[in-house]
């Protein structure tokens, strides 16, 4: 198989980044939920100072040498005042159940003109996946297992996503990144078989308007 399809979302990841042009000189950066530590990796190679948190202990045990990874909630940020230029957070503030008091702990780490930048699945197609997923994983009886912490137990809709960030005095901007490479055709594949795929050439979720879209990449910064 080719190693692309271990990747994950990393490349989605990354080209909204280069599209925010936010990292064009080095910054402190705290990344909340590193999993495979992949992004944290290349951030550091390229010049910034990289601090992450995650809440499983295997991951932050599982960290490669000279990584800064810490164990904590994504609630509960264990850093001083105005401690970064940047946050970001990738398939992470869905499973946060108290999505405002992540917000304010954001706020208080970032340094005053600092961003949050963010990736999140669409409630309404995230949903029906989900459904499949963990029926088929499962069985029918745990379909909605799901949205129980910490799995995707805040998922946000994009008028709710809007609404949250402006309920929390945060200014919101959404960016158009492509998501259906290699990684996302194959999780179609396994879960809905060739006719998911079929369905993908027909409907593309990259050709959709944005507030379609299957993941919301989002790019926010307090109001002054």
């Amino acid at each position: 198989m080719d190693d692309r399809i271990n990747w994950g979302n990393l490349t989605s990841n990354i080209e909204f980044l280069d599209q925010t042009g936010l990292l064009k000189t080095p910054l402190h950066i705290l990344e909340i939920g590193c999993g495979r530590c992949q992004l944290m990796l290349k951030l550091k190679a390229d010049g910034h100072e990289v601090v992450a948190i995650d809440a499983d202990q295997e991951v932050v045990d599982a960290a490669p040498a000279g990584l800064d990874v810490r164990l904590a909630e994504g609630s509960e940020l264990p850093f001083d005042d105005g401690s970064f230029d940047l946050v970001l957070s990738f398939d992470v503030i869905e499973h946060i159940p108290d999505t405002d008091a992540h917000l304010n702990e954001v706020r208080r780490v970032l340094k005053p003109g600092g961003h949050y930048l963010l990736q999140t699945p669409n409630k309404w197609t995230n949903i029906p996946f989900e459904m499949v997923r963990w029926s088929t994983t499962y069985g029918v009886r745990r379909m909605f297992d799901f949205l129980k912490p910490p799995q995707h137990c805040a998922l946000h809709s994009y008028r709710q996503l809007k609404r949250r960030m402006r309920d929390n005095d945060f200014s919101i901007q959404f960016y158009d990144i492509p998501v259906v490479n290699e990684y996302f055709t194959e999780k179609v594949r396994k879960y809905l078989g060739s006719p998911g795929v079929a369905a993908l050439k027909v409907v593309n979720p990259d050709k959709l308007p944005i507030p379609m879209r299957t993941n919301f990449y989002v790019k926010v910064q307090p109001a002054k």
